[in-house]
């Protein structure tokens, strides 16, 4: 059996041998863009895509859906060859909703990421209202044949009011629904959340620690919403700013040990805050690195507990 835990891109994955001695290799996860879309974007539940998303802001470079899965596989691999002998690799369906499309377009895309040579699993990012019970049975498939499998589901939040504001066009008991039915086969979740919503305050962000314990996840990311040139996020920031927090560092790192110190200790959290490419960004410039935010939210966790 394969035992996997994800630490941001970096995993490590422990095999069992006959005479049960553990072997560790370094796992590199790759984004890829399988070409899908959004059921918000192509008109099943709603048009123009969550008032916030600018994907090119999260894709790395290699990360372009006019390549095929092989060849940004391939280019993936380059990127990241110099940073550990020996690596393995994990193919991370990161754009857009990955289980948003046919079964057998499905199975053709993860199974082209799945033959490239050292791919040992498989991440498939989406969104509540997009994962069934034959999105399942085929991870399952796949996990049956000895690769790793795990799912992020973008819920952003658990206010409904929040989510038809920003477009979503799935409510929150999708969210937890999809959660079940991902935990009843065995299938890791992790959960991505976004703090500062409009409409949401410090205490309704603290207040999702409650639901969150109660739902049998793995893992959780934590985004500050990032008001992003080019979004009509960016639109209603200009008009109605009196409807979203205004973070500062301080404040923000504040915000995120508070709830951290919340949740189940057995929660791990792969994310504490996210990066724009310069350009693109309108609010909240915090002013250093992402790895100086980690840093300092890590301390005062630290100093709570």
């Amino acid at each position: 059996m394969v035992k996997t835990r994800v630490l941001r891109t970096l995993m490590l994955v422990l095999g069992r041998t006959n005479n049960h001695i553990f072997t560790v290799m370094k796992i590199q996860k790759i984004m890829l863009d399988g070409g899908f879309t959004c059921p918000n974007r192509d008109g099943r539940v709603g048009h123009g895509g969550c008032t916030f998303c600018l994907c090119e802001s999260f894709n790395p470079d290699y990360c372009r859906r006019q390549s095929s899965i092989a060849a940004q596989m391939e280019a993936g691999k380059q990127f990241f060859k110099d940073k550990y002998p020996d690596m393995r690799y994990v193919a991370y369906f990161q754009a857009y909703s990955s289980t948003y499309a046919p079964l057998d377009v499905l199975r053709q895309r993860y199974e082209e990421a799945l033959a490239v040579k050292d791919v040992v699993g498989i991440v498939v990012a989406t969104r509540p209202d997009c994962i069934d019970e034959q999105v399942i049975d085929l991870l399952v498939c796949i996990r049956n044949r000895g690769f790793s499998v795990a799912v992020e589901l973008g819920c952003e939040t658990f206010y409904d009011r929040t989510l038809s504001r920003v477009n979503r066009g799935h409510t929150s008991q999708q969210s937890i629904d999809a959660i079940h039915l991902c935990h009843k086969s065995a299938i890791p979740v992790t959960v991505h959340l976004m703090f500062g919503l409009p409409g949401e305050c410090k205490e309704d962000i603290l207040a999702e620690a409650k639901i969150i314990n109660s739902l049998p996840i793995c893992s959780l990311k934590i985004h500050q919403l990032q008001i992003l040139h080019g979004t009509r996020m960016a639109m209603e920031w200009i008009d109605r700013q009196s409807d979203f927090i205004a973070f500062t560092l301080e404040s923000y790192v504040q915000l995120v040990a508070d709830f951290v110190t919340l949740l189940r200790k057995d929660i791990h959290i792969e994310r504490y805050v996210s990066t724009a490419p310069k350009g693109m960004l309108v609010a909240p410039c915090f002013g250093v690195k992402q790895s100086v935010v980690e840093g300092l939210i890590k301390d005062l966790i630290r100093q709570k507990c």
